[in-house]
C-alpha cells in the first residue's frame, strides 16, 4: 500500500475515533443510565394510567415519542448540572472523568446541547401529547437544573427539593397519557408519592457511600453535618415507613388491584429492613444494601402496578 493509501486509513481510523469518543462523552453528559431509569417511570407510568383513548399501535407510537422526549429533557437537565458543577466534578473521582468536568467538551457546548435537547423535549411533549405535562416538564427541568443543583452545596434540604423533580416523571407519564381529555390526577399523585419518598433513602444511601468525595466538592448532602451518622439512618427508617401506608394508595384510590398492593407491602417493608440494618450496622456494607435495594425497589413496584393496573 502506498502512503497515500496509508494516510487515507489513518485519517479514516481517527475519524471513526473521534467520533466513537464524541457519542461516549454525550453519553456521559446526559448520564444515560440515570436518565434511562428516570424515563422508565414516566413510561410505566404513562401505561398504568386509564388511557383507553390510544389504541395498541398508536400506544406504541406514543410510549417511543415518550421515550424520546422524556431523554432529552432528562439529559439536559444532567447537562445543566454538569456545566454548573463542572469545578467540583473535577475534585471527585466518581465525577473527574465527565466530559465538561476532564475539559473534554466545553461549557458553550454542553450549553448548546441542554438548550436544543431541553426544548425539543418540552416542544414534543406539548405537540404529541398535552400542555399540562410539556408544562410539568419544563417545572422539572427548572428545578433540577436551577434550584436543586446550586442548593446542593448551601444545604441538605436540597434532597429535599430535589426530590420534587425526582418525583415529577410519574405524574408527567400519568398526566401525557390523558392527551386532550380531561385529567384525573388523583392516580398522578399517588406515583408521585410513591417516587418522592423512595429518593430519601435512596440518595442518602449514594451520599453516604460517596461522603468523603461529596465533602471535599463541599457538597452537604447528607441530614446531618458530621457525615454518616445514626441520625441520617433513623432518617432512612422514618421515609421508608412512611412508604408503608403510601403504598396501600394504588389499591385504595383504585389505580392497582390487590396483587400490587402485596408487593408493595413486602418492598416497603424490606427497604424499612434494610434501612434498621444500616441503623444498627452503620458500615458502608449496609448503606450499599439500601441504594441496591432502592434501584430494585422501583422498578419491581412500578412493573407490579403496571401488570396489576385496573
Amino acid at each position: 500500500m502506498n502512503s497515500s493509501g496509508q494516510e487515507d486509513k489513518h485519517i479514516t481510523g481517527s475519524t471513526s475515533f473521534s467520533l466513537a469518543s464524541k457519542v461516549k462523552d454525550y453519553f456521559q453528559l446526559i448520564k444515560f443510565t440515570l436518565s434511562f431509569m428516570v424515563v422508565f417511570s414516566t413510561v410505566v407510568s404513562f401505561l398504568i394510567a386509564p388511557n383507553e383513548q390510544y389504541f395498541v399501535r398508536e400506544k406504541i407510537i406514543s410510549v417511543l415519542l415518550l421515550f424520546v422526549a422524556g431523554m432529552c429533557i432528562t439529559g439536559s437537565a444532567n447537562a445543566i448540572n454538569q456545566m454548573l458543577e463542572k469545578t467540583s466534578d473535577a475534585l471527585m473521582k466518581r465525577t473527574a472523568k465527565r466530559p465538561v468536568a476532564s475539559g473534554r467538551m466545553s461549557v458553550n457546548e454542553a450549553g448548546t446541547f441542554a438548550f436544543i435537547a431541553g426544548a425539543a423535549g418540552v416542544l414534543m411533549m406539548w405537540y404529541f401529547f398535552n400542555t399540562a405535562s410539556a408544562l410539568v416538564s419544563l417545572l422539572s427541568l427548572f428545578l433540577y437544573g436551577f434550584i436543586y443543583t446550586p442548593l446542593k452545596k448551601v444545604n441538605s434540604i436540597s434532597v429535599l427539593v430535589g426530590a420534587v423533580p425526582g418525583a415529577l416523571p410519574c405524574l408527567i407519564g400519568w398526566v401525557a397519557a390523558y392527551g386532550d381529555a380531561s385529567i384525573s390526577w388523583t392516580g398522578a399523585w399517588v406515583l408521585f408519592a410513591i417516587q418522592f419518598l423512595w429518593q430519601f433513602p435512596h440518595f442518602w444511601a449514594i451520599a453516604w457511600l460517596a461522603h468523603k468525595d461529596y465533602t471535599n466538592a463541599g457538597f452537604k448532602l447528607l441530614p446531618a453535618d458530621k457525615g454518616p451518622t445514626r441520625f441520617t439512618a433513623v432518617q432512612s427508617i422514618i421515609y421508608s415507613t412512611l412508604m408503608v401506608p403510601v403504598g396501600f394508595l394504588p389499591y385504595v384510590t383504585g389505580i392497582a388491584g390487590i396483587a400490587s398492593m402485596v408487593v408493595l407491602l413486602v418492598c416497603n417493608l424490606w427497604m424499612v429492613y434494610v434501612s434498621v440494618m444500616l441503623f444498627i450496622r452503620m458500615d458502608a456494607k449496609a448503606a450499599r444494601m439500601v441504594m441496591f435495594s432502592s434501584y430494585f425497589y422501583l422498578m419491581v413496584v412500578l412493573l407490579a402496578l403496571f401488570a396489576n393496573r385496573i
